[in-house]
């Protein structure tokens, strides 16, 4: 598979896995003290999906301004960098369109950064465990895919919340 074909692949991934983990994420944070700038982010991220195509860009950019608010404003909140993934990942996909393969580089190290630094604050969120598991099994080698890694975090995402049949199912495909 060319690196076109590889990119397009983990682009359609990325947002599933978004689609997937962004109402865990929601759901968990709701029993938690989260701040209205990141509730908000969330629900711009949430909100792009059922907006008209012409929107969403719109749309993400809030939500990503407002999840750059939440960082900045306390940096060690896990969920505010999750926010910054969501609304960045989705944005993603429509920059894919317009800004080719260099904008989509530059815009999945900046998910991968923000996913790696909600990891890092919350070791033990199995929305989070299983976002990098996602991304890491979806992602080309070439851009730092790692199936095998991948594969770990989805199994522990599982473990952490057997509840979660996204998680559950995630991890069973990956034995």
């Amino acid at each position: 598979m060319n690196a076109r074909a590889h990119v397009a692949t983990y682009r359609r991934r990325l947002v599933v896995a978004l689609l997937l983990f962004y109402p865990t994420v929601v759901a968990a944070e709701r029993s938690t003290t989260v701040s209205p700038t990141v509730r908000q982010a969330l629900e711009l991220c949430d909100a792009a999906d059922s907006a008209p195509p012409s929107d969403r860009a719109a749309i993400l950019t809030r939500g990503l301004e407002r999840a750059e608010e939440a960082v900045e404003a306390n940096p060690l909140d896990a969920t505010a960098h999750f926010a910054v993934f969501c609304n960045l990942g989705k944005r993603t996909d429509l920059r894919r369109q317009t800004h080719g393969f260099l904008g989509l580089l530059r815009d999945v190290g900046r998910a991968r950064r923000e996913l790696e630094e909600a990891l890092v604050l919350a070791p033990d969120d199995p929305a989070v465990l299983a976002a990098k598991g996602q991304m890491l099994t979806e992602l080309p080698r070439f851009l730092g895919g790692d199936p095998a890694e991948g594969e770990r975090l989805l199994r522990r995402a599982a473990a952490l919340d057997p509840s979660a049949l996204e998680f559950r199912r995630l991890g069973d495909r990956s034995e």
